[in-house]
């Protein structure tokens, strides 16, 4: 198995030294070593990292009188790691923190307006079947009382007539709904949002 020794070869990454540039200066004019090494090793000393696996093809090759002692050689050296390359985010990852964000941003807003802003009324009138049926026989029950109430209080005054005392019959009836009316008017405004402890004492405050 070959050894790469271009200037790029994969592998361990070293910080240049003195020790290791004095080194390369010498391989790059040693007859001995071939043209390519000599090339290489002229290259590799004018950059500031150097590929170990290059330094070793070179410390190799290099006749035994003249190669230097490893440990001198890597003397006051470095490893040199590269930071990986950021991933890409996709358009939808991108799509989907920025709805995350604006989700967020839209949370800590209500967080913190909480106690200024008015609370909405959950409570609707006739949201169940329950109030509906009761309103229901709450209604008849009055319009059926003003009608006995105007029947009997027409007959007492125009005698037993009954034209009269159906027509007060009806003014009862009428009379008894529009008391009904009035009073969901007044439940229903009562039943409306109202400002909160902290948005009147703001009021009070100013």
């Amino acid at each position: 198995m070959k050894n790469q020794i271009g200037p790029t070869s994969a592998g361990l990454v070293l910080s240049l030294t003195e020790p290791i540039r004095s080194f390369l200066d010498i391989a790059s004019k040693d007859p001995k070593l071939s043209d390519q090494l000599r090339h290489l090793a002229s290259t590799l000393s004018s950059q500031p990292t150097i590929p170990y696996n290059s330094l070793r093809s070179i410390w190799v090759a290099t006749h035994l009188s003249s190669r230097p002692d490893l440990l001198q050689l890597f003397s006051g050296s470095q490893l040199v790691f590269s930071s990986p390359t950021p991933r890409a985010k996709s358009e939808e990852l991108k799509a989907r923190l920025r709805k995350l964000e604006e989700l967020a941003e839209r949370n800590a807003y209500q967080e913190l307006v909480k106690d200024i802003t008015p609370r909405k009324s959950t409570h609707e009138p006739f949201s169940s079947y329950k109030d509906q049926l009761g309103f229901g026989l709450h209604v008849a029950l009055t319009m059926f009382t003003g009608y006995l109430v105007g029947y009997a209080s027409f007959r007492a005054l125009f005698g037993h007539t009954p034209a009269m005392s159906a027509a007060g019959g009806i003014l009862g009836l009428v009379v008894g709904m529009l008391v009904e009316t009035l009073l969901f008017i007044i439940r229903t405004s009562s039943q409306g949002p109202k400002p909160s402890t902290s948005t009147s004492k703001l009021k009070k405050n100013q």
